[in-house]
């Protein structure tokens, strides 16, 4: 022990100043001095899986008489303890390190070893014991896969079914609530609020069935392939067995990959995913956006709805209150946007046999579920949850609509209907009250053909 706080271990390159009371050794201080880049760590759900992995390896290396019983229960603990996060503070290695993710894979070997060689009061061999039938090669990816189905089927799934229900349940609400229709920004045919609620509702619910496609494919994992996919030095039946324990255990029908070169070589899943993940924080873009429009002004904008007022006014503006959800849940969507992109990079990244930027792929994914989770939950309770509709404006913007006055055109002419719209439009007065004057026809009859909630559904309003 130094007198500095240190210990001095050594390997096959020399000395190490460790720590004194790191449970990690040498392998990990050196990628901890080497990758000093980007201060990023990998996530809470990637070491759940890391350590779920080393769990199950040790129970089926003692199981195949491959390891000392006694040893594998003390990993097993230790493992147990590491995918609980007991330990998260014995995992500094910078994501972006050794492109296998070698520097994670070893890490967690040696704070395993450390720990079970504590319990047993014996030595726990990172590699010999802990990593016994297993490489940085099959460990990683099979690490981010776990973790990335979890999050998806845990995380991200509930959420986006949670401001689906949300929208649907507000839809429900505004369902008598006719408004102005837009394309191009500009006014077009009325739609019910409920129309244009139900349609975020469905893209919700379109992005959940497209999430669910990618889980079985997510659900494969190579472990048992080792180095290059051959699964060298590891019992044929090593992979499957782990893959069977995994499932029991998460209660996720993990299993064995089908080619376990191609799961070594490629991240074509993790790209489909991360897709996936991206048509997702389109839609909830989409959604913001619509609601930053409907919120706008109150008095020079559309004003049609007003968001819950959540931070206290402007820096500048006394009284001015901002549509802050929305701009935060877009900010999100952008970064999940941004690292789609790099993970597009990172999964063509690596020749022959093993695909190299996998710490940034996994990082990549789960920043983007942890994201888009978040954002979904923060739209629906401070955002759809308390949003007010504005119905008197939005009633007076609908009787104003010149769209109206295509209802009329096929009983009083394509002329004459202009007509109407150009003097409803010059004295800022409703298309029904010019339509009273130039048409002679009566109250009860324009009142029912410029009702705008039969407008809403679509066909022939009128006819000569």
């Amino acid at each position: 022990m130094s007198e500095h706080g240190y210990r001095v271990e050594r390997d096959g390159l020399g000395e190490v100043y460790v720590p004194h009371d790191a449970l990690f050794g040498s392998q990990t201080q050196r990628a901890i001095d080497n990758f000093k880049i980007s201060g990023w760590r990998m996530p809470r759900p990637f070491l759940h899986a890391l350590g779920l992995i080393k769990r199950v390896a040790a129970e089926v290396n003692a199981e195949l008489r491959l390891l000392d019983g006694a040893v594998a229960a003390a990993i097993a603990t230790a493992a147990r303890e590491v995918a609980e996060g007991a330990h998260d503070g014995q995992f500094p290695v910078d994501v972006l390190q050794t492109g296998s993710g070698t520097g994670t894979n070893v890490n967690a070997n040696e704070v395993i070893a450390a720990i079970a060689s504590a319990a047993l009061k014996q030595r726990v061999h990172p590699n010999d014991h802990v990593n016994l039938n297993q490489s940085s090669n099959d460990v990683i990816p099979s690490a981010l896969r776990i973790s990335a189905y979890l999050e998806v089927s845990g995380r991200l799934t509930p959420a986006l079914q949670y401001l689906q229900r949300a929208i649907a349940q507000r839809a429900r609400e505004v369902a008598h609530v006719v408004k102005t229709g837009r394309t191009h920004l500009m006014d077009a045919p009325p739609i019910r609020l409920s129309d244009e609620l139900e349609a975020w509702a469905h893209q919700l619910d379109d992005c959940v069935l497209r999430l669910a496609d990618v889980l079985p494919r997510l659900a494969e994992l190579p472990l048992g392939a080792t180095a290059v996919g051959s699964g060298l030095n590891a019992p044929v039946e090593f992979g499957a067995l782990c893959a069977a324990r995994i499932a029991q255990i998460s209660g996720r029908p993990f299993a064995t990959s089908v080619n376990r070169f191609a799961a070594l070589a490629c991240q074509d899943t993790a790209a489909e995913l991360s897709g996936q993940l991206r048509v997702a924080a389109l839609a909830l873009l989409k959604i913001g956006n619509d609601l930053r429009w409907m919120n706008s002004g109150p008095d020079a904008g559309l004003g049609e709805i007003a968001l819950p007022a959540l931070q206290p006014e402007s820096s500048i503006m006394p009284g001015k209150v901002n549509p802050v959800i929305p701009e935060a849940v877009c900010m999100a969507c952008a970064q999940v946007i941004g690292n789609d992109a790099a993970i597009a990079v990172a999964a063509q990244s690596g020749n022959f046999q093993l695909n190299v930027m996998l710490p940034l792929v996994a990082y990549d994914l789960l920043t983007s579920i942890q994201l888009l989770s978040a954002a979904a939950r923060a739209l629906a309770d401070k955002a759809i949850a308390g949003l007010n509709v504005n119905e008197q404006r939005i009633a007076e913007r609908v009787a104003r609509n010149p769209i109206l006055i295509s209802a009329l055109t096929p009983l009083i002419g394509h002329e004459q209907g202009a007509a109407i719209l150009r003097r409803a439009r010059a004295a800022n007065r409703s298309i029904l009250d010019v339509a009273l004057e130039v048409t002679g026809r009566e109250r009860a009859e324009l009142e029912r053909l410029l009702d705008p909630m039969p407008l809403t559904h679509g066909g022939i309003v009128s006819r000569p």
